[in-house]
């Protein structure tokens, strides 16, 4: 499978042509999606909502898990074991963070190696955090223009 990367709103490119061009998802193993958890159940709530829009966009039968580094469950454990109970032999682990800190870059990839150490024969892969990607530009002008239009 192969997804164009647009802007479902209206059909239009979310990046400029050739920055991300189609992204060949068929062979993308499972994926865990980590926070820095909170006590408050809606921030926790966010990254679950993601992980649904991230399912919807590959298909059917794609396996999608969510973990809190602290504060809140599921955690690294938990959730890379779901990974692998649900069939996987390979995880792509994504710190859901904006920078490349002490958490992103130290702590999560901590966790996960000490997670996946439980699960001989399975490998996992550390994605960059969200950065500077052309995603979050979107994100920002997106969310500023409808603060500019609801004040107004």
């Amino acid at each position: 499978m192969v997804l164009s990367v647009t802007d479902h709103r209206d059909g239009s490119p979310s990046a400029p042509p050739g920055i991300l061009g189609d992204i060949d998802v068929s062979e993308l193993p499972a994926l865990l999606l980590i926070d820095h958890g909170s006590r408050r159940a809606q921030a926790n709530e966010l990254l679950l909502r993601v992980a649904q829009m991230v399912e919807a966009r590959l298909g059917e039968g794609r396996i999608v898990e969510v973990a809190h580094m602290e504060l809140a469950a599921p955690n690294i454990d938990a959730a890379f074991a779901r990974c692998v109970k649900r069939g996987a032999k390979v995880v792509v682990v994504h710190p859901f963070m904006l920078a490349p800190g002490r958490h992103a870059t130290e702590d999560v990839p901590r966790l996960v190696a000490a997670a996946a150490a439980t699960h001989p024969g399975v490998r996992y892969v550390m994605a960059e955090p969200l950065g500077a990607h052309e995603g979050i530009a979107e994100a920002v002008i997106d969310r500023c223009v409808t603060a500019w239009s609801e004040q107004a």
